[in-house]
């Protein structure tokens, strides 16, 4: 099955699977687990900061760091599109209290800094008491500016705001702009990295911050059931995520864009070949296809899509050219057997 939904659909590797059944372990409760505990020294070290947190899911980091910054009643700002708004369940409003302030996004995925200025909420008994920005970086495939990062954190430290960010495809921005992982991260009081999507761990999320966020966050894991025994097992494939999953993010980048190129070519497809910038295709679909009936039609010939009238197409490690002329190929077929999709 060729699986275009999602890089959350990722395969570990063989070097992962081995590490995993040979990897020491304790109990992550007690902090005794001798590979976690390296993965998380190991992260703190790349992305410079004091302590690291591994965690279950990109949802359980991002709310860990919602909850660590802010108290019941306080504000995050964010963009409408925002993961941590939009996609993780209203957590941070029904478990934390904390309320989000969501602000428009551009198309380049940015929040204009005006906007996040007016949003600031006054010091005054009627409203929440702002705390935090939160910002994504990728954000629907697209790679905020290393600028726009300086002025934002610019802004938050001149008016008495935490930064955080939902990296969940932050080695992909780093690989589009051919930085470190590093020269993102300096910009945020906190960082949730994904290790599950792109880099191919089974499972796990890093979250990064100072001892004291990082401390409060370990408490906050434990309330919301998230204490792990044995994770070293996991553990294991997700420093592998980091060492050796990280410059290979190129290729996906790479398909990303002969895929874009080849949709192009169809009338069915509207696609900007220009705003392809790692591993996300959008493509719309001409009014008169049905994307649900196209959804169906592909996977009798093996590919997997989520059905929209506004496509995304995901290009991820078990993707290949070969897979993408497969996709190409089958779909010109689907369009051609089904004059009325």
């Amino acid at each position: 099955m060729i699986d275009f939904r999602s890089d959350t659909v990722t395969q570990p590797t063989a070097a992962m699977r081995r590490a995993m059944a040979d990897a020491p372990v304790g109990d992550d409760v007690y902090g005794d687990d001798p590979t976690v505990n390296h993965l998380q020294d190991m992260a703190a070290e790349m992305f410079g900061f004091d302590s690291a947190l591994f965690v279950s899911s990109g949802t359980q980091a991002n709310l860990l760091a919602l909850m660590s910054h802010c108290d019941r009643g306080n504000e995050y700002l964010c963009g409408q599109q925002a993961h941590n708004y939009k996609f993780e369940g209203g957590g941070a409003a029904v478990l934390g209290s904390i309320q989000p302030q969501p602000l428009n996004n551009q198309l380049d995925g940015s929040i204009l800094l005006t906007d996040i200025e007016a949003a600031i909420k006054p010091d005054d008994i009627h409203f929440a008491q702002t705390r935090l920005l939160s910002l994504e970086n990728t954000i629907g495939g697209k790679v905020l500016s290393q600028a726009y990062l300086s002025q934002a954190q610019a802004l938050a430290f001149n008016r008495g705001l935490k930064i955080h960010l939902d990296g969940a495809r932050v080695a992909n921005a780093a690989v589009a702009q051919n930085i470190a992982i590093a020269d993102i991260t300096q910009y945020f009081d906190s960082v949730s990295i994904c290790l599950s999507k792109g880099l191919c761990a089974p499972i796990g999320s890093i979250l990064l911050g100072d001892e004291r966020l990082i401390a409060k966050a370990t408490r906050w894991r434990k309330m919301l059931g998230g204490g792990m025994r044995q994770a070293g097992i996991i553990a294991a494939a997700a420093k592998l995520a980091l060492t050796e999953q990280v410059e290979r993010l190129a290729e996906d980048h790479h398909h990303a864009k002969l895929l874009a190129q080849a949709l192009c070519q169809l009338d069915e497809f509207d696609v900007d070949v220009n705003a392809v910038q790692t591993n996300m295709v959008f493509a719309r679909l001409a009014s008169h296809i049905d994307a649900n009936r196209l959804s169906q039609a592909l996977l009798q010939k093996g590919i997997k899509i989520s059905p929209s009238q506004q496509l995304r197409i995901v290009t991820h490690a078990d993707i290949s050219s070969q897979d993408i002329a497969t996709f190409i190929a089958s779909l010109k077929q689907v369009l051609l057997e089904t004059v009325d999709l």
